[in-house]
C-alpha cells in the first residue's frame, strides 16, 4: 500500500442521544485527532472524515456552533508532539491562546503547537480542514520547530490555495483524489517555519504546489515547473531527488490519482465521459500510454474501474 491509499473513516454525532454526543464526540477527537473539551449550547451534530496516512492526519470537520478547548488537563491526558493546521472553509470564529484571542474570518489558516493550551470558538458552525503532523516527521525539513503564538495566513496564500487543494481533495466523500504526503509535509513547513525552511524543502514546497495548480496543463514539465519559481532544471531535479522521487515522476503520481478519483466516481458527469476523455481531462495526451500507466500503478484496467463505478 502506498501513502495516500488508506481508507478514510467517518464518525457523526447525528442520530445519537442527545446526552452522549459531546462525550462521544470527545473520545472520537481523543483517538483520531486531537484531544479536546468540548461544550455546545444544542445537542452538538458534528461529523468528521479522517484520512490517516502514514504520519500525517488529514480530516474535514462539519459542526454546530459549539466551543473547543485544548487545556492543560486534555494535553495531559493525549499528548501529541504535534504541529495542527486548521483550513477554515466556512464560518467566522475566534481562536484563544495564551498570547491573547484573535478573531478569524472562512478563509483563513491557524498554524498551532497542540500541546501549547488554546480554546477555539464557532459561533455558527464551522466547515474546516484539518492537517496533524507529528513534530518528528516535519523535523528535517524544519528543523527544532517551536511556535509559542500560533501562525495566521489568508486564502490567498499560494501555499494555503495547494494545502487545502490537496487535503480537500483528499478528505471528500465522493471522488476523492489521494493526498500526497510528502506535499503536505513540505508545504506545512514552510508555513510553520518560514525563512528558517531548508532551501531545498522551500524550492520543493514551491514547485509542488505550482504543479498542483497547473495539474491538468498537458505541457506542465520540469522545465516549466523551474521557470516558475526561479530556479535551474538541474537544481529542481536534485530537491525533488532528495525526496526519492523525480519531477516527471510525481506529475505522472498526481495525475493518476486525479484520473483514479474521476474514474471511481458516481456523479453523471464522470460517468458520461470515456476513460480517453478523463485521461485528457487530467493532462494526458496519449490514452494508450494512460491506460499502460494506469494499469502499472494500480494494478487493475481504468477501463475495469470505470465499469465498477457505473453498475
Amino acid at each position: 500500500m502506498r501513502p495516500g491509499d488508506l481508507a478514510p473513516t467517518v464518525f457523526t454525532t447525528v442520530g445519537l442521544r442527545d446526552a452522549c454526543r459531546v462525550e462521544l464526540w470527545e473520545e472520537h477527537n481523543a483517538t483520531a485527532l486531537i484531544g479536546l473539551e468540548v461544550r455546545a449550547p444544542e445537542p452538538l451534530q458534528a461529523t468528521e472524515l479522517n484520512v490517516q496516512l502514514p504520519k500525517v492526519h488529514l480530516a474535514r470537520v462539519v459542526g454546530s456552533a459549539h466551543v473547543v478547548e485544548r487545556t492543560a488537563r486534555a494535553i495531559g491526558r493525549s499528548p501529541a508532539d504535534a504541529v495542527a493546521v486548521y483550513v477554515s472553509l466556512r464560518g467566522d470564529s475566534w481562536f484563544q491562546h495564551l498570547g491573547g484571542t484573535r478573531s478569524l474570518r472562512a478563509g483563513t489558516v491557524v498554524v498551532c503547537e497542540t500541546d501549547r493550551p488554546f480554546a477555539r470558538g464557532f459561533g455558527r458552525g464551522l466547515e474546516e480542514l484539518v492537517v496533524k503532523l507529528p513534530r518528528q516527521a516535519i523535523g528535517a525539513r524544519a528543523g527544532q520547530l517551536t511556535l509559542p503564538s500560533p501562525l495566521t495566513y489568508g486564502q490567498d496564500d499560494p501555499y494555503v490555495r495547494a494545502l487545502a487543494h490537496i487535503v480537500g481533495g483528499a478528505t471528500r466523500t465522493g471522488r476523492a483524489v489521494a493526498a500526497d504526503e510528502s506535499t503536505v509535509l513540505d508545504i506545512v513547513a514552510v508555513l510553520a517555519a518560514g525563512r528558517n525552511v531548508a532551501c531545498a524543502v522551500a524550492h520543493r514546497a514551491a514547485a509542488r504546489t505550482f504543479i498542483e495548480e497547473h495539474l491538468t496543463d498537458p505541457g506542465l514539465g520540469a522545465e516549466q515547473v523551474a521557470a516558475a519559481i526561479g530556479i535551474s532544471q538541474r537544481q529542481l531535479s536534485r530537491v525533488f531527488a532528495a525526496d526519492g522521487i523525480s519531477v516527471p515522476r510525481h506529475i505522472l503520481e498526481r495525475r493518476l490519482q486525479l484520473a483514479r478519483a474521476l474514474l471511481s466516481s458516481t456523479a453523471h458527469a464522470e460517468q458520461a465521459s470515456t476513460v480517453a476523455e478523463i485521461a485528457g481531462r487530467c493532462g494526458f495526451t496519449s490514452a494508450t500510454y494512460f491506460s499502460h500507466a494506469f494499469r502499472s500503478r494500480f494494478a487493475q484496467r481504468a477501463g475495469d474501474l470505470r465499469r465498477q463505478a457505473s453498475t
